[in-house]
């Protein structure tokens, strides 16, 4: 049987949906995203997109280059049941959904194109399910695997519908650009540029051992890609790979007690965001960004997994006093990885008076709200 995928991109999704439940958006260049001075963008509409504008870039550089366009915070929750409906639709097609995020979302579909009079016809009825059904627009993708029926979605953005055929993809990557392939960042094109490699054809006929030399461990990943070869599978349930929180801030922080109060407030965020989930884990990773825009991240692996607040903090201390910090801070974030689920362990000897003070106190933040109740220190 001939496997398909298909990835569903949903088009300038948070603006859209803006854009459609405020008519007076349309046709508008609508920017979602963090208001503050150091806010970046989230999503553009493709009207503001003509000026310029992507996701990721800072706000304060958006509104320059689009000071006509309609700047919003956006709702998460708002976005999250629109997704949710989404995805709905797609379970009508297929059992296999991975969701990657709020506005996209693989498919597997092998076998369901026998019900349809060919693939494209598959595709263009989900894409029209979705329009039915939300009253927003799809890019859809589909191929025989998931990194040519992603790279099939991204062709013909907006509303797009592409699908690479088996024995057809060499012809279609051959002139594109390595760094439409996963894993190259600007490193790993430096180097694949000082060995001539500049397209994905030229990395497809490359000389593996010679690539490994160079590239190491990625090597064999770039080059089954480049030459259209997939082997992972869509996943319907994925449990998250880690839980995070960052702050940006409105100006750089200096003074070792203020940005360990923020690295608090952020331990308490995490923590609380682990216990909710019935996860725990190992790994604790501090993100750093400096003035110059400098990001560094540092990460300790302990003995236990833990997901209670002062476990985190401290680790996240420790991995702070460690780093020399000589300009402003104008980022902070802490992650925790290597995941379990079921009942926390910690570093520390917890004892049940602990476990039954944090199981009161999240008690109180579901009731009222994460704000309820936090550490004296944050109130200072």
């Amino acid at each position: 049987m001939q496997r398909w995928v298909i990835h569903v991109d949903m088009d300038a999704f948070y603006a859209a949906v803006e854009q459609r439940d405020h008519r007076e958006l349309a046709g508008k260049p609508v920017i979602v995203g963090g208001l503050g001075s150091r806010g970046v963008v989230s999503t553009a509409s493709y009207e503001a997109r003509e000026f310029g504008v992507h996701s990721a870039m800072p706000m304060a550089e958006a509104r320059r280059r689009c000071p006509q366009g309609i700047f919003l915070a956006g709702s998460h929750a708002r976005y999250s049941e629109v997704s949710a409906r989404i995805m709905t639709v797609l379970s009508g097609f297929s059992p296999l959904i991975e969701p990657l995020a709020l506005d996209e979302a693989f498919l597997d579909v092998s076998g369901m194109e026998q019900l349809y009079p060919d693939i494209y016809q598959l595709a263009a009825e989900i894409k029209q399910r979705i329009r039915q059904t939300v009253g927003l627009v799809a890019s859809v993708g589909a191929a025989e695997n998931k990194f040519l029926a992603k790279l099939a979605s991204e062709l013909k953005k907006p509303d797009g519908l592409v699908v690479i055929a088996p024995g057809k993809a060499l012809g279609v990557l051959e002139s594109m650009p390595v760094s439409r392939l996963w894993g190259v960042g600007a490193a790993t094109n430096k180097i694949l540029r000082e060995l001539g490699i500049t397209t994905i054809g030229e990395l497809a006929r490359f000389d593996l051992a010679l690539l490994i030399q160079h590239c190491g461990n990625i090597a064999q990943q770039l080059h089954a890609l480049a030459n259209g070869r997939d082997v992972r599978l869509v996943i319907a349930e994925r449990p998250p790979q880690s839980v995070g929180k960052e702050l940006t801030f409105a100006a750089d922080l200096t003074g070792t007690d203020r940005l360990k109060a923020e690295l608090l407030a952020l331990a308490e965020k995490v923590g609380w965001r682990l216990r909710c989930s019935g996860y725990s884990g190992r790994t604790i990773t501090v993100k750093i960004r400096y003035r110059s825009f400098r990001t560094i991240t540092r990460s300790c692996t302990l003995s236990q997994s833990t997901n209670f607040d002062e476990t985190i903090y401290l680790t996240a201390c420790m991995i702070f006093d460690k780093c020399s910090h000589t300009e402003g801070i104008r980022l902070l974030g802490i992650t925790v990885s290597s995941l379990q689920s079921g009942d926390q362990l910690t570093l520390f000897d917890e004892s049940d008076k602990r476990r039954a003070l944090y199981s009161t106190v999240d008690r109180l933040k579901s009731r009222f709200g994460e704000a309820i109740i936090t550490k004296a220190q944050l109130l200072r």
